[in-house]
């Protein structure tokens, strides 16, 4: 049986253009997973006012990440895919999709059955669960399955907060990277944000986030004192899930820490919030509070170790610790 499988992303613009910018924020901010107002409040806020001013400022920042081949989030993905595809031979073909932007997960989809693939498994490319992420995933699959209703139907692979391969890959990264965390140069492990009322509601999103930064300490042989969890890109004014991650660093300085590295195990791929906001905004913070050196360590990318992480998810391998 042929098996065909898709790393599937929330996506990315187009281009870093106001235009390809907005299409994306209309689609992204009006998914439901993402944002839950009532429509009634939320479409005069979103297309009165966020969709007129933010496209711009969006657009310039996606503008500093931008490269000859695009988007970093797209040819990372699109790298691993064929990194992966090498590793597994004639066992699976793969292939990416975006939730948002292109490829569409559909197109993604579309291609793997006309190839002739009779098994689909889906990995969504987000170690820790989440219902704003994880959830608009599946929705796009009920969405092809329910029009493709004689195609093989995809299987959605689970999350992978501790699996091993993973936990491994992120620890070599820390060490290819040439930090040694300590009580004096810590260690951050950044994830994205969420807003605290997903959490009220029983989003296990942070205790997935937990169990990945105790097992990569563990990993690391880090002791309690070099390494700390927080959460960024926050977005609107309501309560996001703490410690929020500017806020940390910039408290750093005034307790002697002035050297410090970041990582983001929430992302597999690099992209504006790891680029950008990690490697250029946080670490601004950093140094404007009297820090000397932040070291971003890049995310997994297309990394053998990635390869490595993802063929264990998809092998079924033990996820716990």
């Amino acid at each position: 049986m042929k098996v065909g499988v898709l790393l599937a992303q929330l996506g990315t613009p187009d281009a870093p253009t106001v235009p390809a910018v907005r299409a994306y924020l209309r689609e992204f901010l009006g998914d439901r997973r993402v944002v839950d107002l009532p429509r009634l409040l939320w479409w005069p806020i979103l297309h009165g006012i966020i969709l007129r001013t933010r496209p711009k400022r969006s657009a310039a920042l996606y503008e500093r990440i931008w490269t000859d081949r695009g988007s970093p989030l797209l040819f990372h993905t699109e790298d691993l895919a064929a990194a992966l595809d090498a590793r597994l031979g004639d066992t699976a073909t793969v292939a990416c999709g975006m939730r948002i932007g292109s490829p569409s997960i559909a197109e993604r989809l579309d291609n793997l059955v006309a190839q002739g693939c009779e098994r689909l498994r889906v990995v969504p490319c987000f170690p820790q669960f989440s219902t704003a992420t994880t959830l608009s995933i599946h929705d796009a699959i009920a969405t092809w399955t329910k029009a493709n209703p004689g195609a093989p139907r995809p299987e959605l692979a689970p999350s992978f907060p501790d699996h091993p391969a993973y936990i491994a890959a992120l620890a070599a990264s820390v060490r290819a990277a040439g930090v040694h965390p300590t009580a004096r140069e810590p260690l951050l492990m950044s994830f994205h944000g969420l807003p605290q009322k997903f959490v009220d509601r029983g989003d296990p999103y942070p205790q997935e986030c937990e169990r990945t930064a105790l097992a990569l300490a563990a990993a690391l042989g880090l002791p309690a004192d070099a390494w700390h969890m927080a959460f960024q890109s926050r977005f609107g004014a309501a309560e996001w899930i703490k410690p929020y991650a500017d806020a940390t660093v910039a408290a750093w300085p005034e307790r002697g820490i002035t050297r410090a590295s970041v990582i983001a195990p929430s992302f597999l791929a690099d992209c504006l919030e790891t680029i950008d906001e990690l490697g250029r905004e946080l670490r601004a913070t950093f140094l404007e509070a009297g820090g000397e050196e932040l070291v971003r360590i890049p995310c997994l990318n297309s990394s053998p170790q990635a390869v490595d992480a993802l063929a264990g998810v998809l092998a079924g391998e033990a996820r716990g610790t």
